[in-house]
């Protein structure tokens, strides 16, 4: 069993570049919680928490096509390093503004749009450089490999960063943040790499445009990218908010967000781990968006409750069906794609993926102080809950996969 649930291990560039970017998550992480409890508790605006995410987010929407392309055209790992090398910079700028007291609102919304612009061309390289490190059949492994690495650190960075923001203050947490960098930065230097760019004369935007183009042939691959941009948009805001439910509606402090992101950390590992175990199963459209509904579901019971211990186990519950739905599907479009397309193909499915989120936390910021958080995240759970039953049964194509 634990040889099928860790395949891809089996493959020596991928395990070095699952230790580099796990390290570098953890560091992300502890900067992530420290940053939106730094916005809230400088503003006590949950609009400017929203901004803040919309900020580091639409960078992807906006860039990644560009991103995207160039990793079809130059050796992915340039690509992701210069990436790293422009994040560990600003969580290094942050972290002295911090411990300078100079640090400013507007500091901090700058930096974000800078990290979001980084991870728009770093995103989609590495999106496509995955895929070259396994054989194809166990790519479905690698995928939920990876989304263990990235939990794996949800759980560990909020623990620490939520120690580190307590003891020792937030300029630590981007510290740390920025030294993480140093791992994945290390990690790819001494990969591996068995794909050679293609030489080309087209200009970028006809290179887009055949990733387009691909894209609109491949059947269900337009609803898969659709669900990925609705499945975020409306489920990540449960997590962008959390600072909210924690001082609003059950009035504790940092350590029982630190708590309820662990519990959505651990939820994501075990469904991670649970889709690496299945392996390479038929019927994947069906399962994700049968995850879809129970995520649905999971929301909006979330937002609804008024026990901490309960919301622990719906958080849980929510980040083990988001991480089932996601690894599904991102095989899925994985497995669709070929190799010299997978960098423009990526960048779409980046584009959708993460530019749900941007527009999802600006809506719930702007909708929060009118309606309270709990109204608009069951809104959200209800709306996702409808999406998913209405793919599963009346528009079926992603449900035939």
């Amino acid at each position: 069993m634990l040889r099928r649930v860790f395949k891809a291990f089996h493959y020596r560039d991928f395990r070095l570049l699952w230790v580099g970017a796990c390290t570098s998550s953890i560091g992300t992480w502890m900067q992530e919680i420290a940053q939106n409890w730094l916005v809230f508790e400088i503003t006590k605006s949950p609009f400017l928490l929203g901004l803040d995410a919309f900020l580091g987010d639409i960078p992807i929407f906006l860039f990644s096509l560009f991103g995207g392309v160039i990793a079809d055209r130059m050796d992915r790992r340039h690509l992701l390093i210069g990436s790293q090398l422009v994040q560990m910079t600003s969580a290094l700028t942050l972290a002295i503004l911090i411990g300078t007291g100079h640090i400013r609102i507007w500091h901090i919304l700058v930096s974000s749009f800078v990290v979001g612009t980084a991870q728009s061309f770093g995103g989609p390289a590495y999106s496509a450089l995955v895929p070259s490190l396994v054989e194809k059949e166990d790519l479905p492994n690698a995928i939920a490999l990876n989304s263990i690495q990235f939990n794996l650190a949800r759980i560990i960075g909020p623990v620490l960063g939520g120690l580190a923001l307590k003891y020792a203050g937030s300029a630590w947490c981007f510290a740390l943040n920025a030294l993480s960098f140093v791992a994945v930065i290390i990690s790819l230097l001494h990969l591996n790499i068995n794909f050679t760019p293609a030489k080309t004369g087209e200009s970028i935007m006809t290179s887009m445009k055949q990733g387009i183009r691909f894209i609109r042939t491949q059947g269900a691959m337009e609803t898969l990218i659709v669900i990925a941009f609705c499945m975020t948009a409306l489920a990540i805001p449960m997590i962008t908010f959390l600072p909210v439910f924690t001082g609003n509606v059950f009035h504790k402090d940092e350590m029982t967000y630190t708590l309820f992101l662990a519990a959505s950390g651990l939820g994501s590992i075990t469904g991670a781990l649970g889709v690496a175990a299945i392996g390479n199963i038929p019927n994947k459209g069906r399962l994700a968006l049968s995850m879809l509904v129970a995520l649905g579901a999971g929301i909006t019971a979330f937002a609804l409750s008024k026990s901490i211990a309960l919301s622990c186990i719906l958080l849980f519950f929510s980040g083990a069906v988001l991480m089932c739905a996601f690894a599904m599907i991102s095989s899925l479009v994985q497995l669709i794609t070929a190799n010299e397309m997978r960098g423009r193909v990526m960048s779409v499915y980046n584009v959708a993926f993460r530019g749900g989120m941007p527009f999802g936390s600006i809506l719930t910021g702007y909708l929060v102080p009118m309606l309270t958080a709990p109204v608009v995240l069951s809104i959200n759970g209800v709306a996702l809950l409808t999406l998913g039953l209405y793919f599963l049964f009346v528009q079926r194509r992603v449900a035939a996969l």
